[in-house]
């Protein structure tokens, strides 16, 4: 008997393979480049372990009958784990936003390093805060959330039937719109200061034309903006987290 359902049994769990492994690849903090691609596979492959008992039941029986059908589930498989492994990175880019801002207002946006949340070169402040979300992510246990959100995509959306590619439209509309509105306001006390400080030095300059105010203002500039950032930065990152917290949330069938 064993032998008999073993064969459907693995096309099954190559389905939901495909489906997890394609999130995993974009989740935030177990996709990123940094991480070697063996471990990705090993966390991918346990996790399918882990829930093929809850999400088998999805899947038609008899799909080993026909295999054109199985490579039509494949498709749409991978199409909706890329689709979830979006919508998580979509939510979790406010950080890099917010950072690029912040190094602007403080004349700090041309020192920049590899970060390694999006793989490519960002500045200082956008990867400090990048990898702090992903600190409290997992120290506020979200990345469960997160794994009850790809679990949940099954019950959203079930094997075999078309993506809904419009509703994923605007829901990638609205995560960008909500990204880009927490990323600003993230920023707005370190906008407001930049526009306060060089609204006085422009009035300074004025009064004291033959003086290099900005240039001996920059110093300060920095050190002012490195104590706003060091008073605020808490705050703005349990803001944050009830934004992640509520993105995660939307994925999750209620």
């Amino acid at each position: 008997m064993l032998i008999h359902i073993l064969p459907e049994v693995s096309i099954i769990y190559i389905l939901i393979f495909a489906r997890l492994g394609a999130t995993m690849l974009l989740l935030p903090s177990v996709g990123e480049t940094s991480i070697p691609a063996q471990m990705r596979l090993a966390v991918a492959l346990l996790l399918c372990l882990v829930l093929y008992p809850v999400v088998a039941k999805t899947y038609p029986t008899g799909i080993i009958n026909n295999l054109p059908r199985v490579f039509i589930f494949l498709g749409g498989e991978i199409a909706v784990g890329l689709a979830v492994g979006t919508a998580t990175r979509i939510i979790m880019s406010s950080t890099q936003l917010a950072g690029t801002i912040i190094a602007n207002q403080l004349g700090l946006g041309f020192a920049q390093s590899v970060d390694p949340s999006q793989g490519q070169q960002g500045v200082l402040f956008g990867n400090f805060m990048s990898m702090m979300a992903v600190t409290l992510v997992f120290a506020t246990d979200l990345h469960h959330l997160a794994i009850m959100a790809a679990s949940s995509s099954f019950t959203l959306f079930p094997p075999g039937q078309w993506m809904p590619v419009g509703d994923f439209a605007q829901a990638s509309v609205i995560l960008v719109a909500e990204a880009f509105r927490v990323g600003i306001q993230m920023s707005a006390p370190f906008m407001a200061f930049g526009l306060l400080f060089n609204l006085g030095l422009g009035v300074l300059s004025k009064l004291m034309p033959q003086f290099q105010i900005f240039f001996a203002a920059m110093p300060l500039n920095i050190f002012a903006g490195m104590v706003l950032f060091a008073l605020l930065i808490g705050t703005l990152m349990l803001w944050y987290m009830e934004h992640v917290r509520d993105g995660f949330d939307r994925l999750v069938p209620h």
